[in-house]
């Protein structure tokens, strides 16, 4: 009666999951639909501790088990009380790694059991072909879950300023070469398990952690939403590898889900870029080379506007359209936003937002952030939608975006953005751009945008300058 209890647990776990999943793709749903998948997994959790017997026997160990939970749960809710709008792509990474570093140890002590469990007669003849395909699903969940884990942990330090891009001539062939290392080395030990296989695995381990670090080290920061993408599929692939070790329906159903997400998302990421998936790998994009934006240096100067004079542009507008960035998240600047979304909007001026899918650091961040300050999801354009609305755009305000809003892409062949799809703020009527400075963006190339005749710079840290802007708004 138990296991079918518990059986019931892990379905009705399942299918929240599923529902979670469906309604995260609505920003106006997807808070409900985070606690209703929270409530499935806490549902699944308890099912296991309370109602899971293996031989007759239960978990036990209660006081462990809580404790962990306790001290978890602790940790998590502080961290995410605390991280702000900017740290969140790093927080996402963190936690990420966490799930491929679960995923790894599961591996580490199933092997030690399953090494255990045979003599030394038996691993010498050789293993029956259904604990092989255990040894399979092991050796699987370590590989993947420890580069999930290394390679996540490098996209931490990526984001938050600590570790630097690096690469290596011949570094690709390095990767290659290591990963068939590690292949050949996993299909060693499943298809022969030799008596010291616990050596072997050991090996494994340690070059999929040094293949973790060496695949992601290359990579520039302009395709880390990409990289944060794949390494979430990874981490699900790992969990549902545990789930097939455990015949754990939900924990399987969960991790296929989650590979599954990250691949789509990781496809869609590339498609939005004009690029494929092995190109961000292999092209290290934002990474150490660092080049001009198609001759937009010999453009001629560019123009500055002042803060009364934008205010009088923007006000006397019928349709404006902001675009934002990372520069938006650094200042935390959402609510200035929204704020003079409201303003403007009372003085009868139509007002959106154009997203693009890769603005910001990770996948739909400024989704996110935006919906922190409590915008109407309606008034978010993608960038398919936003792009048919600028050449109707009396304004367009740029906020700390950049390689997003580049012409380059289009214009330029020379360019390492060239082909990939951009919003079209140029052809609005009027572009004024927020930044701190001239400086390239994240991609290191200059954007022809700034140059051009129809585009003006307003400096300055992005909350700061709306909270001004605000105040001039009123004053009129």
């Amino acid at each position: 009666m138990e296991f079918s209890i518990l059986t019931l647990c892990y379905l009705i776990a399942s299918v929240t999951f599923i529902i979670g999943l469906k309604m995260l793709s609505n920003p106006a749903t997807a808070r409900k639909g985070n606690l209703i998948a929270a409530a499935g997994m806490t549902l699944a959790i308890l099912g296991t501790i309370f109602l899971y017997e293996e031989e007759g026997k239960k978990l036990g160990n209660y006081g462990w088990i809580f404790g962990g939970i306790l001290i978890g749960s602790i940790i998590g809710t502080l961290a995410a009380k605390k991280i702000k709008m900017t740290a969140m792509p790093e927080m996402v990474s963190m936690f990420n790694g966490m799930g491929g570093a679960c995923a790894a140890l599961i591996s580490i002590v199933e092997f030690q059991h399953i090494s255990s469990a045979f003599s030394l007669s038996n691993q010498i003849a050789g293993l029956s072909s259904t604990t092989t395909g255990h040894v399979l699903i092991i050796v699987l969940g370590l590989i993947i879950g420890s580069v999930s884990f290394a390679g996540s942990m490098i996209a931490w330090g990526k984001l938050n300023g600590t570790i630097k891009d690096f690469s290596f001539k011949g570094q690709h062939i390095f990767n290659i070469t290591l990963l068939l290392i590690i292949l050949a080395l996993a299909v060693y030990l499943i298809g022969w398990m030799p008596a010291n296989g616990m050596l072997f695995f050991s090996i494994i381990l340690v070059l999929s952690l040094l293949y973790g670090v060496f695949f992601v080290m290359p990579i520039g920061g302009a395709d880390m939403p990409v990289v944060i993408s794949l390494l979430n599929s990874f981490t699900g692939v790992a969990a549902a590898c545990g789930g097939f070790l455990y015949d754990n329906k939900v924990m399987l159903t969960g991790g296929i889900l989650v590979g599954a997400a990250g691949t789509l998302l990781t496809i869609l990421m590339c498609k939005a870029m004009n690029r494929s998936l092995m190109n961000v790998l292999l092209g290290s994009f934002g990474g150490n080379t660092v080049s001009s934006g198609g001759g937009a240096k010999q453009q001629g100067a560019y123009k500055e506007i002042t803060l009364s004079d934008a205010a009088v542009v923007i006000s006397y507008a019928n349709k404006v359209l902001i675009v934002p960035g990372y520069g938006l998240a650094v200042a935390q600047a959402q609510h200035a936003c929204h704020e003079l979304e409201k303003l403007l909007e009372s003085k009868g001026v139509e007002v959106k937002y154009a997203i693009h899918p890769v603005a910001g650091r990770m996948p739909g961040h400024m989704n996110v952030l935006l919906a922190e300050a409590d915008v109407s999801y309606d008034k978010l354009l993608e960038m398919e939608q936003a792009n048919e609305e600028f050449n109707t755009t009396d304004v367009v305000l740029v906020l700390g975006a950049n390689d997003v809003v580049n012409p380059a892409a289009k214009t330029d062949p020379a360019s390492p953005i060239y082909g990939m799809p951009i919003l079209d703020v140029e052809l609005a009527k009027h572009c004024i751009v927020n930044k701190r400075s001239m400086k390239p963006g994240y991609a290191g190339i200059e954007n022809d945008l700034f140059f051009q005749p129809k585009t003006s710079m307003l400096f300055g840290d992005a909350k700061k300058v709306l909270q001004d802007l605000i105040g001039e708004i009123k004053n009129l």
